[in-house]
């Protein structure tokens, strides 16, 4: 049977059950679980924090203010994340810039023990950033490496009559 030319190859029967891909699969997706759990924790870090600082910690007003409300954007993404969408660590990569920009704002501005509570936010969002573009990074290379086949057509060509 000829096939045409530009038909794409089939991968060998074998190479479902190469153990070395399977391992490295395997690697990947708990790569992948690790950057989950690192971006919400981080974030679910960054809302307590939010809360406790202006509520508890280092309230502009005695008593609390207002400003604990900011915590409130952050508790969005929180379900998109908990459900592993792509969509959510990407939008919250950019989201976590406003809290970063207020923590760097406020470690220079505010006094102790307020400027290292602005610190702790900084390095929180850091690592949100950082959790967030390293799991889109790793789920799309993942889903590439699942999705490839062997490229046959050099074999295929070689073999035409």
């Amino acid at each position: 049977m000829n096939l045409p030319s530009n038909a794409p190859a089939l991968p060998p029967l074998d190479a479902a059950l190469d153990p070395a891909r399977d391992a490295a699969i395997a690697a990947g997706l708990q790569q992948v679980n690790l950057s989950r759990w690192l971006a919400v924790g981080s974030l679910v870090a960054l809302v307590v924090l939010s809360v406790a600082w202006e509520l508890y910690l280092a309230p502009i007003k005695p008593g609390g203010s207002l400003l604990a409300l900011k915590a409130l954007p952050l508790c969005v993404p929180l379900a998109g994340l908990l459900k592993n969408r792509m969509y959510t660590y990407r939008w919250v990569s950019l989201l976590v810039w406003l809290y970063f920009t207020e923590g760097a704002v406020r470690a220079y501005s505010d006094r102790a023990p307020s400027s290292y509570y602005a610190l702790l936010e900084v390095f929180l969002c850091l690592t949100l950033f950082t959790a967030c573009a390293l799991h889109v990074r790793l789920r799309l290379r993942n889903a590439k490496s699942t999705l490839s086949t062997p490229d046959l057509t050099a074999d295929s060509e070689r073999n035409a009559p």
